[in-house]
């Protein structure tokens, strides 16, 4: 099961790539990390060679490839049961599922107007009605969790859930998006962890410029 390999895209940029990055770091899970970079609007044609959708990230087992944040961490944990990929009770397992998939499918105001940026230094901008929509929205779930649940993260422990949630703590603090006590001990909790440091230190250190992603 050792022979994994993660196609990654820009560290700075990426947030899909982030999450089942940060999963399988974060959880202990041994990997290649395979960067292809996209410092174009299009992306890289490069993809192509090995993604279906011609996007990242892309998991890679044996002759075996995987697409899609949610799908590969879900192969993951059936792959790596005592991981902890997801919480171990069933209802807090059912609700971390539930937030993340609302990650997936919902915020595109949040997702189009505060690009992920690891680079970028905190300053606010001028926010759409539907912004600051998914900000509250953001908040709730995280107080939410946090409340019910007992922190640090989200659900006790650290989990997918988190993981697909990583994005979001870059945008809350690149784009000052919120003033919430509770939001803000949580992010503190995500960027202490060494999985986070790692990434950020690495996607602060690249060359690559992307301007559409760059507000």
């Amino acid at each position: 099961m050792t022979d994994l390999t993660l196609y990654i895209g820009n560290k700075n940029y990426s947030s899909w790539s982030l999450r089942p990055w940060f999963a399988m770091r974060a959880s202990g899970i041994h990997f290649h990390e395979e960067l292809v970079p996209f410092d174009m609007a299009a992306g890289n044609p490069a993809f192509s060679t090995f993604s279906p959708t011609h996007k990242v990230p892309v998991l890679k087992h044996g002759q075996f490839n995987l697409w899609e944040s949610l799908a590969i961490i879900e192969y993951l944990n059936e792959l790596f049961p005592k991981k902890g990929l997801w919480p171990s009770d069933r209802r807090a397992r059912a609700h971390a599922r539930a937030i993340s998939c609302e990650m997936l499918s919902g915020f595109f105001g949040l997702r189009t107007q505060c690009p992920m940026n690891m680079r970028r230094l905190p300053s606010s901008i001028d926010l759409s009605a539907e912004t600051r929509r998914d900000i509250k929205r953001i908040e709730q779930i995280w107080e939410t969790c946090l409340e019910r649940y007992g922190g640090p993260f989200l659900f006790g422990d650290l989990c997918a859930a988190d993981a697909m949630f990583a994005p979001v703590v870059n945008r809350f603090e690149v784009y000052c998006l919120s003033g919430n006590p509770a939001v803000k001990t949580y992010m503190q909790a995500m960027q202490s962890h060494s999985a986070w440091q790692e990434w950020q230190t690495a996607g602060r250190a690249e060359k690559w410029v992307v301007d559409e992603d760059e507000v």
